[in-house]
């Protein structure tokens, strides 16, 4: 490695976000010499460019040790909507204070170690004989590591110029969250939402995506919108709407916000996603985690579950890696990550993604006819779908959607980027 002694590091992470900022909170645990960089300035992070439900389940926040004090509201069910029905299903969760989770994991990765940048926006990696050894922050700041993670979301600003990660904007996801306050969340027309998670299928909208609604506690909610850019989105959308007027939109045709207003001082949060089989993860020195490299439930997303998960299983990498005097960050090793985020991540990965793309393609007469379909059906199918089971996701379909399957498996065969196999 090259530059000064206080700008070297055994691992470097760019972007401050859950999986960023789980994997410095774990390898500075392990006394490894870590530099977080994250672009926003300290008095303003995170700001509204962070994009979440912040909606997640007691698997998560039991395993990652997430305190109470970060969690806005205990529900008790989730619910899925469709434009004229609705399915409820016991299964306690929490929906977290999105702005306080991502500056305790910060606080938690300093106390443990970790040396934090803010202002420090990550423009490059350097390389050295065709390895990842530092990068290049803010301007013209220089500072290396054996090891960088790219944790930048789904900019992916180093994993795209080293040809890691490719993304494109065929299924992006587009999403806007604010709080509100005065909604009435047990309206008669609808199905009572306190103490609950409601994700709304229904493509007046959210074209080709979803909304949700969140009990905060109260008469307050999390409320969002999300579209994603798929055929069913070119098909239906408006021209002269933007992800802002969806929700304005909503707001203004749905009684359960009549006078409810958003509350002062909320931020609200926006961003993109990728829904979309990754490219590969790591190559000599570098990993990828987090929103860089795509992956999501179905129904639930749980992008903070799966964030965090990428980033302990990139920290487990860099411990083995590390270990010893002949540190060995070999592209050959470094693809440990690969099998982990396989195996614990996004296990059925394409699996998972057959469902949630089929699921944001079909119409709206389908989803009230999905909704009926799981009344019906065990309590664990949808679950189990959610997880990739074929079985499951063989329960929920029926004969109209071979269509479905069949413009899927097209586009895969047209798709440059493709690598999806629906059997694997």
């Amino acid at each position: 490695m090259s530059g000064d002694d206080a700008d070297n590091f055994d691992v470097i992470i760019a972007g401050a976000g859950p999986a960023g900022g789980q994997c410095a909170r774990d390898l500075a645990a392990r006394d490894y010499d870590v530099l977080l960089l994250e672009t926003e300035p300290e008095d303003e992070f995170p700001r509204q460019s962070n994009k979440s439900t912040a909606g997640t389940f007691p698997r998560m926040t039991g395993a990652f040790g997430v305190p109470d004090r970060l969690v806005e509201q205990f529900t008790d069910s989730v619910i899925v909507e469709s434009p004229n029905d609705h399915y409820e299903q016991e299964q306690p969760g929490a929906v977290l204070d999105f702005v306080a989770f991502k500056q305790w994991l910060v606080e938690e990765a300093r106390e443990n170690g970790a040396e934090v940048r803010f202002d420090a926006r990550v423009n490059t990696p350097i390389t050295e004989g065709g390895r990842v050894v530092g990068v290049t922050y803010a301007g013209s700041e220089e500072a290396h590591a054996d090891i960088v993670v790219d944790a930048t979301g789904p900019s992916a600003s180093l994993a795209k110029k080293l040809d890691v990660v490719n993304l494109h904007r065929a299924n992006q996801a587009i999403g806007i969250d604010y709080k509100l306050e005065g909604l009435n969340l047990d309206h008669e027309e609808y199905a009572d939402l306190t103490g609950s998670m409601m994700l709304r299928l229904d493509h007046d909208i959210a074209p080709g995506g979803y909304s949700w609604i969140f009990h905060t506690g109260g008469d307050t909610a999390k409320v969002g919108v999300c579209y994603i850019q798929n055929e069913r989105h070119d098909e239906v959308a408006r021209d002269d709407m933007r992800i802002d007027d969806y929700l304005d939109y909503w707001r203004e045709t749905d009684p359960r916000f009549e006078g409810a207003q958003a509350m002062e001082g909320e931020h609200i949060l926006r961003g993109s996603a990728h829904i979309q089989m990754p490219g590969s993860l790591s190559t000599d020195g570098f990993m990828a985690v987090g929103d860089t490299v795509p992956t999501i439930d179905p129904l639930w997303g749980e992008g903070i579950h799966q964030g965090m998960k990428s980033g302990r299983a990139a920290a487990v990498t860099a411990d083995h890696c590390l270990t010893g005097t002949d540190r060995n960050v070999s592209a050959d090793e470094m693809s440990i990550y690969d099998g982990l985020w396989s195996e614990q991540v996004a296990p059925k990965m394409s699996k998972r993604l057959l469902m949630t793309e089929l699921l944001y393609l079909v119409d709206n007469d389908r989803y009230d006819r999905f909704v009926r379909t799981m009344r019906e059906l065990p309590n664990d199918t949808l679950s189990s779908a959610n997880t990739g089971s074929l079985r499951s996701i063989a329960k929920l379909l029926e004969p109209g959607d071979l269509s479905y399957l069949a413009q899927l498996a097209r586009n895969r065969i047209t798709d440059p980027y493709g690598r999806w196999n629906p059997l694997s």
